[in-house]
This record gives C-alpha cells, sequence and structure tokens, in this order.
C-alpha cells in the first residue's frame, strides 16, 4: 500500500499521509460525496475530482499488480525466470511496458517463427543476426533436411525467425510506437460497393489526417463508420521512414546476410510491428476518444441535473400531440397525480373552444400554479395555443424538454408508480415533475436515453455507467434529499443507501409514518451504522424538531454545533436565525482532534443557510413568434434559443422548430474557444443568427458571434 501511496501523491502533487487516508477511506467503504464532504481533515480537503483520481488510480496500480504476478508466475513456469528479469518486471510501471517484456514468453499460437524453429532453423537465425558470415548461402545449405528441402527454404525459415525477434524487440516496438504517436496518419475509404448505403459518411470517403489532431467525434464517427461495413480504416505512419529507421538499429555492414537481415526488418515491419502497433493505437485512440465523450455526456448530464427547479408547486403538465391529442395531467405540489384527461386543440379534431374550456377548469379546480408543456411534436403549437387563454391569475408557462420521457413511461419504474395509467399519463406527469425537480425525476431514467450527450453508443458501456452513476450520485449528494418525499429512486443514490435500503426506508416510511429526526433511520432495517454514517448529512428533514436535521451539517458535529449555542447562551434554533451571533463564534475554539478549521467553516456556512439548494432560480423563456417550422426559419435572423446539448465541436439550440442548429465551436465567441463549456451551458437562454439553413439535410447553421 505504500508503494501506491507514494505513486498516487507523487502525480496529485498531495501529501502521502492525506493520500493513504483516502485509500483507507475508500477501502472503508466510505463514498466519494462523503469523503470529500465530510472528511477533510483527513484528505486536506480533496475536491470529489481529486478522491475519484485516488480511486481509479488505486484500482488501476491494484490491476497492474496482479498482471505483475501471472506474468511472474507464467515465466517461472516455464524456467526462464531470471533474476534480472524478474526486476525489470517488477519494475515496469504501465501495462504496454509490462506486456513487451512478457511478449517473447507468451505462449504462442503455431506461427511462420514456430514453426521455423520446430525445422531447427533458430541457429541458423542466429549466425544470420550476428551478420559475420562471408557466404550465406554455403551456411544455410548446412540446415537442408527431409524438412527445409532448399537453402532459400532455410534462409525463408530464419527470417520468420528474426522478424519474430525483431517484434518483441523493446527497442523497435517503442520505436515503432513514436513514430505512430509522431507522425502515424489516420485514414478511411468507403467499402466497395457501400457509396449510396454509407452516404451519411459522405465526409470520410476518401478522408485522412494526423492521428494525433483527430478530435473525438471525428475517430469515434470513423470507427462507427468502419464497425458497420460502411468504412475501411488504417492508422499508420510513413512506411519507408519505419523501415528505414529499424534498418539503423538492426542492419550492419553490406555482406549479403545483412541483406537478409534488411528483408527480414521489412518483413516483420509490414507483416507483425505494424499490424501490432496499430492494433495498440486503435485501443489507444478509442479509449481516449470514449474518455473525451464520456466526459462530454457527464458535464451535460451534470447541468442537465443541476438545472433550476420550479419547486413545490401545483402543476399541470401537457404532452402535445396532434391526433391523439394533448394528455393532460394536474399535480399537487408533491408531484402526485390529481387528475389526467385528453384535450384535441389541433388538427385534425381541433376542438379549441372546448380545450380551453377544459385547461381553464383544471386550473381554477385544482388551484394550478404554473403549466409545463413538452417539446416534442406540436410543442410550439401547444404552447401558443395555452398563451391564448386568459387565466384568472397569473400562470408560469414553461416549455419543458421531453428527452428521455418516453424512456420513462414505458419503464418498470413507471409501471410501479402508475400501474393503472398508460404510458401517455405517466409521460405527462414526467414532463410535470421535470419542471418541479429535474434531479428527481431524471434520475428514474437511464442517463444514456436523456439525449445530451455524443456518441454514447459507440464509447466503453462499462465506463460510460460508471461515470455516468457517479455523476448522478454526486449531483444527488451535493442538493440533498427530502427523506419524507424522496423517492426509492431518489434514495438509491444518496451516499451509503442503494436500491434495498433505498426501498427499506420507504417501506419504513409508509408503515410508520414520516421520519421525526434523522435519528429515526437507524430503525430501519439493515440500515447499520456505516450505512447511517455515510447518508445521514444528506438527507433533510423539513419539519424536524432539531433544525439541524434539516441542514448538511452531519449528526457527528450536533454536539459541536450545541456547544457554540450553549456558549453563546441561545438555542440551535436562535443560532441559525442569527448572522449577529454567529459572528460571535471563534472556529479554532472548537478544533480538538477530530474536527479542524476545513469543517467548522463548512458548519457555519450551513448554519448561515441551513439546506440551501445549490440550484439557481428558474426563468420563464418564450420563442420568437412565427417560428415553428424549419421552412420558417431565414439566414439572417436573430433568434431567442435554448441550449440543448453540449459537444465538443459546439453547442446546439432549439429555436423553436422541431431540428435544434449547431452554433460551432468556431461561431459561440469573438475569440478562440477550446471547450463550448467556457461559453455556454445547458438549458441556457441564448440569443443566436442563423447564418445558413439546409431544409433537404434539416441543418441549420447558427452563430452567437456580435448577436
Amino acid at each position: 500500500m505504500d508503494k501506491y501511496v507514494k505513486i498516487i501523491s507523487g502525480v496529485l502533487q498531495l501529501d502521502a499521509k492525506n493520500v493513504a487516508n483516502t485509500i483507507h477511506l475508500l477501502n472503508d467503504g466510505a463514498t466519494i460525496p462523503f469523503i470529500s464532504r465530510y472528511r477533510k481533515e483527513m484528505t486536506g480537503s480533496m475536491d470529489e475530482e481529486q478522491v475519484t483520481f485516488v480511486r481509479d488510480e488505486l484500482r488501476r496500480l491494484t490491476e497492474l499488480d496482479k498482471r505483475r504476478e501471472t506474468i511472474l508466475k507464467s515465466i517461472e513456469e516455464q524456467g526462464k525466470l531470471t533474476p534480472e528479469l524478474k526486476l525489470k518486471i517488477e519494475n515496469a510501471t504501465t501495462s504496454t511496458e509490462l506486456e513487451d517484456i512478457y511478449l517473447p514468453f507468451r505462449p504462442k499460437k503455431k506461427t511462420r517463427a514456430t514453426i521455423a524453429r520446430d525445422k531447427g532453423l533458430e541457429p541458423l537465425a542466429a549466425i544470420i543476426m550476428k551478420q559475420q558470415e562471408y557466404d550465406i548461402e554455403a551456411k544455410a545449405a548446412q540446415y537442408i533436411t527431409d524438412e527445409v528441402k532448399t537453402t532459400d527454404e532455410a534462409l525463408q525459415g530464419a527470417r520468420d525467425i528474426i522478424a519474430e525477434w525483431i517484434c518483441e524487440n523493446n527497442r523497435a516496438r517503442n520505436l515503432v510506437r513514436r513514430l505512430f504517436a509522431d507522425s502515424a496518419l489516420i485514414s478511411s475509404k468507403v467499402a466497395k460497393g457501400k457509396n449510396e448505403e454509407a452516404a451519411k459518411y459522405t465526409d470520410y470517403f476518401e478522408f485522412s489526417e494526423p492521428l494525433s489532431k483527430s478530435p473525438s467525434h471525428r475517430l469515434l464517427a470513423m470507427f462507427r463508420g468502419e464497425d458497420e461495413g460502411f468504412l475501411k480504416l488504417s492508422i499508420e505512419p510513413d512506411e519507408a521512414t519505419a523501415i528505414e529507421k529499424l534498418e539503423e538499429i538492426f542492419v550492419n555492414g553490406y555482406l549479403d546476410v545483412s541483406e537478409q537481415v534488411r528483408i527480414a526488418v521489412s518483413d516483420s515491419y509490414k507483416r507483425l510491428l505494424q499490424p501490432s502497433i496499430e492494433t495498440e493505437f486503435r485501443a489507444v485512440s478509442k479509449e481516449k476518444a470514449d474518455d473525451v465523450a464520456i466526459a462530454v455526456f457527464g458535464k451535460n448530464l451534470r447541468q442537465l441535473l443541476m438545472s433550476p427547479p420550479l419547486g413545490g408547486k401545483r402543476v399541470l403538465a401537457l404532452d402535445p400531440g396532434y391526433r391523439t391529442g394533448c394528455k393532460v395531467v394536474c399535480l399537487d405540489n408533491q408531484g402526485n397525480l390529481l387528475n389526467n384527461s385528453t384535450i384535441f386543440p389541433h388538427p385534425p379534431q381541433k376542438e379549441t373552444a372546448a380545450a380551453k374550456n377544459k385547461i381553464s377548469t383544471l386550473v381554477e379546480q385544482y388551484k394550478i400554479e404554473a403549466i409545463a408543456i413538452g417539446n416534442g411534436t406540436a410543442g410550439r403549437e401547444t404552447e401558443q395555443f395555452v398563451k391564448s387563454i386568459r387565466f384568472d391569475r397569473d400562470i408560469q408557462v414553461f416549455v419543458v424538454s421531453e428527452a428521455g420521457a418516453s424512456v420513462y413511461s414505458a419503464s418498470k419504474v413507471a409501471r410501479e408508480e402508475f400501474p393503472e395509467f398508460d404510458v401517455t399519463v405517466r409521460g405527462a406527469v414526467s414532463i410535470g415533475r421535470r419542471l418541479m425537480d429535474p434531479l428527481a425525476e431524471l434520475v428514474k431514467i437511464d442517463p444514456k436515453s436523456i439525449g445530451v450527450g455524443q456518441y454514447q453508443h459507440d464509447v466503453d458501456q462499462n465506463k460510460l455507467k460508471l461515470s455516468l452513476d457517479q455523476i448522478v450520485e454526486s449531483c444527488v449528494n451535493a442538493v440533498g434529499v427530502e427523506l419524507n418525499t424522496a423517492s426509492k429512486h431518489l434514495l438509491t443514490y444518496v451516499s451509503g443507501l442503494g436500491p434495498q435500503l433505498a426501498q427499506n426506508i420507504v417501506d419504513y416510511r409508509t408503515e410508520n409514518g414520516p421520519f421525526g429526526s434523522r435519528a429515526d433511520l437507524k430503525n430501519v432495517p439493515r440500515l447499520g451504522p456505516k450505512a447511517f454514517e455515510q447518508a445521514a448529512g444528506f438527507l433533510r428533514i423539513r419539519s424536524a424538531k432539531n433544525p439541524l436535521d434539516n441542514s448538511a451539517v452531519h449528526p457527528e458535529s450536533y454536539k459541536i454545533v450545541d456547544k457554540m449555542a450553549g456558549d453563546l447562551g441561545v438555542s440551535v434554533a436562535e443560532l441559525i436565525k442569527s448572522n449577529e451571533l454567529r459572528k460571535k463564534i471563534v472556529p479554532a475554539k472548537y478544533v480538538d482532534k477530530n474536527v479542524g478549521i476545513p469543517t467548522l467553516t463548512d458548519i457555519l456556512n450551513e448554519l448561515a443557510k441551513p439546506g440551501r439548494d445549490p440550484r439557481t432560480t428558474i426563468k420563464v423563456f418564450e420563442f420568437a413568434d412565427g417560428i415553428h417550422k424549419i421552412d420558417d426559419v431565414k439566414p439572417g435572423m436573430v433568434l431567442p434559443g435554448i441550449v440543448t446539448n453540449i459537444t465538443n465541436f459546439g453547442a446546439f439550440v432549439d429555436i423553436g422548430v422541431k431540428q435544434d442548429g449547431l452554433v460551432h465551436i468556431s461561431q459561440l465567441a469573438n475569440r478562440f474557444v477550446s471547450d463550448p463549456n467556457e461559453v455556454v451551458h445547458l438549458h441556457q437562454h441564448v440569443k443566436v443568427k442563423v447564418l445558413e439553413v439546409d431544409s433537404q439535410r434539416k441543418r441549420i447553421q447558427l452563430t452567437m458571434k456580435d448577436v
């Protein structure tokens, strides 16, 4: 473990003791949100990103050591493990270095080299490699047998062995790796006879660029095209340069025997080395492209989950439609379904008057405070229809993203929540709840279905799931969860819980009524001291007797707050209400061996705004009048829009037509932009100018420059 601590602390430039403590906490089952929020003294105030790095690097080093042990055992069983080789293996720091060392000892299937060895040609190969034999033909003749008929056959077999030696040579492999890293081109061509089928990959029919400069989205597009059988890809540096540099290592002099080595070098590169290193670089490039795409998805998901909530208001939600009508639901301020019905304000029925009447009646009957409208088919028309109704009070109207709502409505989660209702009702409820609290509703949907990523189905699915689940967990715990109203699905992501404990909490709540305090959690079946420690600080109870139960102050720190209040001769509630009282507190007075200034600072900040929601306030947005379909959009128009997706090549903006427009990264600002997230964020309200409209391909190009 000391070795791991040294390596990780060196990379992160952090104190070794803090890294060791973090590893101990992780091994003890502590979650990343808990460690970064409540164990700052132990970690040196590491943030979630740093704790995640420690966890991931610990996993990598552990896996590397497991592989190291496997390799040592394999070579030892072969009777080939020398002290020098063992030391070399033990000092290897990467899997690539480790596998290169193991390559000559890896059990091989039948190859041209193994066949040549079986024919007894390895001694001849060794003679050729020395390049000191003047008459190599005569020497090769000595190896003619029943299996080796001619000198040419003997020389060919010897060259096959030499080619394998070169391929397994560390210096040769690293040289070729450097060439790939510095100058490899990735090239793509359309597969024979696939021109029409592969139309969407037209840009890559005859394409080539330096691999090192190929962005994530382009790489993933080409790899997808290859997987679908539409493109043929190759990754390689200049062949002549590679062979020339290898000859500099292995070819000595100008004798005929040296020519044999020269031939073997060329064969080794073309047949063994180049394909081997290309495979390696394909994997590395794909992994890097995956990491970038997953990071983009993660940023978008975090922004989406942290979208401003409307809060606990009574909402009427509409899932728009034409022929089948608009599904309407009314929800109370906790998101419970009160009523559902269908209206037909659009063609072909166009029962506009009856629909207006129905909406007005529902708004009055259920004391509706806000209206949520899905942004899918007929969304703009439904928004216009609703805004044409005159209500007897101020009703805010919001357009809500439907992305993933259909996935939720057909899911097991939705069936459990609304077994007696069909998918249309469930979808409308989801739209309304998304307005009230995006985080609480979106956790019920597989993040991949939310539609804020790029190439999410092409990347490593396990890595994607791990990353997205961690982001959901981070967001849920950053906001905090109301214990007495949270769904099982939301509770699942609370630090230290999970599906079973979340279900147990809901069951306990159903049987025993609302929780009166955080301490009551200890009565939940199978929720032991460890789970309580991890979860309690992230759970809130608004109506609790102790006001700290509705704050991010952890129960383990209640005694500190009690002492602060006691020293001032006031109650905890009075301390929370009075800024003047809190100013009198001297944090240093409460420092002990377990609690330091970082935790005390967090406590005081939380007392100032207990249970505060870190999310911003929601704002009403309005699209431009008269813009409903792509044909309404003309170059030069300046329009309001909402950022719906961010990629590493730009941002997609909804301007009120079915097709989102693209603001390319070069059009985001009057300066160089390396990351679109520097300029825009998800659901941001922006002004854009239309540059170009391609109705046939359904593409709209936008700019934010000088707007």
